[in-house]
């Protein structure tokens, strides 16, 4: 986010949530993170993602910012859940408020190269989440889990 844009938000909050998608991707016993290079949560490890378009469908965003963060090729099978992301500036005073929808996606192709807003892309082992190396975005660990169990029953 440029310096323009944050001035900007510290000056007009925002009225409404924004409505933006995360594809959550399993694969065997991994999952698909990127290292997000924007704000919410810049640096630190979650799921590919980003902001619906006007009159896009949630499974067609999800697979777009998959597509554009990634590389990757995946179908998209149904909503896992729904989460809200804040983004607060030095001060504490809201910038953002995103509602996030996650989409569970089957992989088709592709290995994972960042692109786009993500600075890294990679297969993580899902029982290596928790207590792991990776610093990661809240509910992350929770919502691959969640994913994973789901899969499962495809």
């Amino acid at each position: 986010m440029t310096d323009d844009k944050n001035a900007q938000a510290a000056t007009h909050p925002p009225s409404r949530p924004t409505v933006a998608v995360i594809a959550v991707v399993v694969k065997d016993q991994d999952v698909l993170l990127v290292r997000r290079a924007n704000p919410p949560d810049a640096g630190l490890w979650g799921f590919p993602g980003g902001k619906v378009d006007l009159g896009e469908e949630i499974t067609c965003a999800a697979l777009r910012e998959l597509r554009e963060e990634t590389g990757i090729q995946a179908e998209a099978q149904q909503v896992i859940t729904a989460l809200d992301a804040f983004d607060h500036d030095p001060t504490g005073a809201l910038r953002y408020h995103y509602v996030l929808i996650a989409v569970l996606c089957t992989w088709v192709s592709g290995q994972p190269v960042a692109n786009d807003d993500a600075l890294d892309a990679k297969w993580v082992a899902l029982d290596g989440l928790e207590n792991g190396p990776l610093s990661l975005s809240r509910d992350v660990a929770r919502i691959a889990q969640q994913g994973a169990a789901l899969a499962s029953t495809l």
